[in-house]
Parts: structure tokens; sequence; C-alpha cells
């Protein structure tokens, strides 16, 4: 599990989760960033110094200085949406690392538009170009980590989520929380579209997948199918 910070600790760091695939085991790690305690995961294999992340909150030098601490490389950075909550450390971390930046295609309205992921409300107008845009099913290999995109739409437009088929990890973003769901009612959201989203994208996963959100603790999916009061199979 994921220590609760405000932003990231030197000391929470390896050992969070281990995932076992047919290649091995897969750590999954986690600070907790930024205004709205955003959780920043990082992934790689046990014996690999390889890293893919997802979501840098906020913080990019000090993500960057923590993970250098520890010997590894950032290979790529991922977007499950373009908030601000959930971009504001990505050129930071970019210009520390020279990892690409992968967003879901139908995101790109937000991640050009302060307005649209209310980086411009904040007070710090924001705005990210990611280098490559995934289509849905679409699958990346990355650091020995092959994941598919799978389109979550209805928090954004373009939300997406990311799953390890072999470790049956799921990183969902704001789609879907231990208990609880997105919200639908910023800019492009919409709350039948995301419903849709977890019962057609997600709850069809194995039950025993793990659900790495973008905020809060972990669940699988198994439990969110028979106890999320929001939406049950």
């Amino acid at each position: 599990m994921c220590r609760r910070s405000s932003e990231a600790a030197a000391d929470d760091t390896e050992g969070n989760i281990e995932m076992a695939d047919n290649k091995g085991t897969i750590k999954v790690n986690c600070f907790v960033v930024g205004m709205v305690q955003t959780n920043f995961y990082y992934l790689h294999r046990e014996n690999s110094k390889e890293t893919i992340v997802f979501d840098p909150a906020d913080l990019g030098d000090r993500l960057y200085e923590e993970l250098d601490k520890l010997g590894l490389q950032v290979k790529a950075i991922f977007l499950t949406h373009a908030h601000f909550d959930h971009i504001f450390g990505v050129e930071a971390l970019k210009a520390r690392t020279g990892a690409p930046v992968y967003a879901c295609i139908h995101e790109k309205n937000l991640c050009e538009s302060p307005r649209l992921n209310q980086s411009q409300m904040t007070g710090r107008p924001c705005t990210v170009s990611p280098d490559f845009y995934l289509q849905d099913n679409e699958e990346v290999t990355i650091a020995d980590i092959t994941m598919k995109t799978i389109f979550t739409p209805g928090h954004t437009e373009g939300s997406c989520a990311y799953y390890i088929e072999d470790g049956h990890i799921l990183i969902s973003g704001d789609t879907l929380f231990q208990g609880s769901i997105g919200r639908s009612d910023m800019p492009t959201g919409d709350g039948e579209t995301l419903l849709e989203s977890i019962r057609t994208r997600l709850y069809v996963l194995p039950d025993d997948t793990v659900v790495f959100s973008g905020h809060g603790d972990t669940t699988t999916i198994g439990y969110e199918k028979k106890h999320n009061w929001f939406v049950r199979a």
C-alpha cells in the first residue's frame, strides 16, 4: 500500500506491492504528491532499474531526485488523463529524464487547454505535449512491461486506464476508486459515460485484478463489482 504524504518522501520507495507475472516480479510503488494527494506510481521489474511512471502530479524535479537515489531510470511517462493534479510535474520530470510522454488520443483537448484541464483556476496554467497518443486497446512494451491502453471516458473525454495482463495490474486513474468513482462534473466529463466505462471496460477484467487508483487506496475489480455503491456488476 502507498504511504499517505503531501509530497514525495525518500523512505517511501521500494517494496510497496509486488505482483508476479510469467516474467517474474513487477514492483508497484507510489509517492503521494500535490495539493489533492495524487498517487504517482512507478513500476519496474525486480532485477531492473528501468521504470515506467504514471501521472506526475507535481514536484517533477523532486520525483526525479527520489527515483535517481534508487538508481531507477525513467523510460516512459504515462498519463491516465490531463487534469492539473495529474500533470503539474510532467514537464520537469521529462526534462530531467528525457522520457517520452504517452496519453490517450482522445485527451488531446485537455492536454492543450488550461481551461479544460482546470489548471487555469489554480493560478498555474499548464499544458502538456505528449510525444505519443495511444489508441484504445493499443499495447506498449517498455522496461520489459507490456500494457494495454483501455479507453475509459467519463471522468474526462479522453480518460484511459493501463492494464498489465500478466500481472493483473490496472492503473485506473480517476475512473474507479476503492468504493467510489471519479467525478464527472468538470469539463468534458459525463456521468452516464463514466458508469458505462466502468461496467463495460473495467468490470470485464479478472476479479483478482488489483486496481491502483489516482487517489486513495488500492482495491480489486472483484471487490468493486460486489461492494461499490455507485456501480455494481
